[in-house]
């Protein structure tokens, strides 16, 4: 059956409509610090870690095969009835969306620098919805010529429509893997930075109980401290091995000895040093997080998550 007529484009379209009523992209909890005074970044506004070179490429290699992938396996909006080569139109589709892709990376690359001082999540948003609806453009003049049809401005919105369809998905996961690689790349580049400016720094953490002893240790081999009761259970590393100290104290009072940025309160009950962290999974709602030496895993409290996300970013 070859497609020759708007009706048939429509029909697609229509029954599309009935199951995406509402797209919801990704959003990361707010990086401002309250504690200190500051106010909160808005969403928009935070900083988008825009990358070029290699990874643009690569990006829009993997959005071509995306898009070549769904049309040739899925056949969504009608596809399947389709009868001409439907592997050369969807590597067409593809190819549109490379090419697209491919020069939107390259001008993003330049105008970074020049007249664009720091990408933002509004400003990469903006730039990436013009490059869907310039993708929609050009599947329109390429669909009426693989399909075969008259010219008609009509059809303009239908292709608009599966166009963005297939880009908001796509670029939904595309920022959300950027973002938080990036969120992962900085964290180890604090991790490093900061062990290696503290190997020489040792601190005290002081039991307040008549007769306790205190624990003095290098700041890079506290892990964590745990709140109990009236006590706090202190875990470090000692020649290699996990040691847990029950002292009379509160993390207040062990944060105020250890006043570094890299001490940080994950949750009510909790204290991490963050120069140990080995690995972390979760979401907006809360964290784990697992530490050097420590088969234990520590929480990071939804209420807590927006700070950890400051002090990465």
């Amino acid at each position: 059956m070859r497609i020759e007529d708007e009706e048939y484009f429509h029909k697609g379209y229509l029954k599309l409509t009935k199951h995406f009523s509402l797209f919801h992209l990704l959003t990361f909890p707010p990086l401002g610090d309250e504690k200190r005074g500051h106010k909160p970044m808005s969403l928009l506004h935070r900083y988008y870690p825009f990358e070029a070179n290699g990874y643009g490429i690569r990006s829009s290699v993997l959005s071509a095969v995306i898009v070549f992938g769904l049309l040739y396996v899925m056949q969504p909006f009608g596809f399947n009835l389709y009868e001409g080569n439907k592997a050369a139109v969807a590597a067409g589709f593809g190819g549109i969306t490379f090419a697209c892709h491919a020069l939107f990376s390259f001008a993003g690359a330049k105008l970074s620098g020049r007249f664009i001082s720091k990408w933002t999540i509004l400003s990469m948003s903006i730039w990436l919805l013009t490059m869907i609806l310039f993708i929609g453009l050009c599947n329109f003049f390429f669909g009426i010529y693989a399909y075969n049809l008259g010219f008609s401005i009509a059809l303009l919105p239908t292709f608009m429509y599966w166009t963005l369809v297939f880009g908001i998905i796509i670029t939904a996961v595309h920022i959300a893997i950027q973002y938080n690689t990036a969120l992962r790349k900085r964290l180890n580049e604090l991790i490093d930075n900061s062990s290696e400016e503290q190997k020489d720094i040792t601190v005290t953490i002081h039991d307040q109980s008549v007769r306790g002893k205190d624990i003095v240790i290098p700041i890079n081999d506290f892990l964590y401290a745990e709140a109990r009761k009236n006590n706090v259970a202190v875990y470090y590393v000692d020649n290699d091995s996990l040691v847990c100290t029950e002292i009379r104290s509160t993390l207040a009072a062990i944060m105020e000895s250890m006043r570094y940025e890299n001490i940080f309160q994950c949750h009510r009950s909790f204290l991490i040093n963050t120069n140990n962290i080995t690995s972390g999974h979760g979401n907006s709602n809360g964290y784990q997080l697992t530490l050097r030496n420590c088969t234990n895993t520590v929480p990071v409290s939804r209420t807590y998550v927006p700070k950890l996300k400051a002090f990465i970013s």
